[in-house]
């Protein structure tokens, strides 16, 4: 499968996305319905893990959803006879890691395996993207991170979230299992959670700016100066879609990141300026929660996945902020 006909992979295809109701999910499994794939969509809907029904509107004809939890025996049947797995289930909050380290280890490790011993038991053949996570890196050491770094994490959501990747990549290795991980960067885009602070700074970044009317303002801990790297949610699904349909991502491991690293404060000037609404900012120190695991400036060389799977941001950063307030000033009232 070439970079140029991967999307015309999908059409057909039988796909199972786990994690369909939450914000990446959702959209990639729009994204599949658009392309033809017959799409399952499971997902736990479990409290404030970001599953929203209304993530999958008017897809509701085009994308069988089945609410269930991926920790049990129906994922033998659920994966049987699927083309492709996008493995998207995860609990992503670094907090809610380490305030409770056992359920993220329920999530990101034993869940993990529940999948992937379903696959070997059912469908051996099928094709596993799993969505990993730029925090298995820690600090970093050096600037740009690339796959070859030491992987260091700073919380307990990094590392079960190493572990869930490694599942993947020991039964590629020892079951002949097709799988391959991305390893996410901060997203963003529309049907991200907003209701809390937990999942991702700039979705509560956009909340505080869109709320600027009730005297909300955007707070940036420290000064504010922090680097890092943002991909649009349409971008990381086509990085998705390229990984389920070329054999080059079998095995493999890959980073995404943005064009460009960009400074907090300047991501929250631009949020502000996009907004028009007499939004603010102001610096605020660090909760010592949060100072203890702060890595500092992030921003991912993506070099690997470039070469291998051609893919690239296409999204500009301020594009994509401005789809993403667009988005929340017209269906706010189905995410806060």
């Amino acid at each position: 499968m070439s970079a140029a006909d991967y999307r015309d992979f999908y059409r057909g295809r039988r796909v199972l996305v786990t994690g369909a109701l939450g914000f990446i999910g959702s959209n990639l499994s729009r994204a599949l319905a658009d392309l033809g794939a017959q799409v399952l969509a499971v997902d736990s809907l479990l409290p404030d893990y970001g599953g929203n029904l209304f993530n999958l509107a008017g897809y509701e004809d085009k994308v069988r959803i089945n609410i269930a939890d991926v920790r049990g025996h129906a994922m033998e049947y659920l994966v049987r006879g699927q083309d492709i797995l996008f493995n998207l289930a995860g609990q992503v909050s670094h907090i809610d890691s380490m305030v409770d380290p056992f359920t993220d280890l329920e999530i990101n490790c034993r869940s993990q395996l529940w999948i992937l011993e379903a696959v070997r038991k059912s469908n051996p053949g099928v094709k596993i993207v799993y969505a990993g996570t730029r925090q298995v890196y820690g600090k970093p050491m050096r600037l740009p991170v690339d796959e070859t770094h030491l992987l260091n994490p700073t919380d307990v959501n990094g590392i079960n979230k190493i572990s869930g990747e490694f599942y993947h990549l020991v039964y590629h290795s020892v079951y002949g299992i097709r799988a391959c991980s991305l390893r996410l960067t901060n997203t963003y885009g529309p049907r991200q959670l907003i209701k809390h602070n937990r999942q991702g700074f700039i979705g509560w970044f956009i909340r505080q700016v869109r709320q600027a009317v009730r005297g909300e303002e955007i707070q940036l801990f420290g000064d504010g100066q922090q680097k890092r790297d943002f991909d649009y949610v349409d971008d990381v699904v086509d990085a998705l879609l390229r990984a389920g349909a070329m054999e080059a991502a079998d095995g493999e491991v890959f980073n995404l990141g943005g064009e460009a690293p960009v400074a907090l404060i300047d991501l929250a000037k631009m949020l502000v300026e996009i907004a028009g609404r007499g939004g603010s900012y102001r610096l605020v120190p660090f909760p010592p929660e949060r100072k203890k695991i702060d890595i500092g400036d992030f921003y991912a060389d993506t070099t690997k996945i470039r070469a291998a799977l051609g893919w690239r941001p296409q999204v500009p950063l301020r594009d994509g902020l401005a789809r993403t307030i667009d988005y929340y000033r017209e269906h706010a009232e189905h995410y806060l």
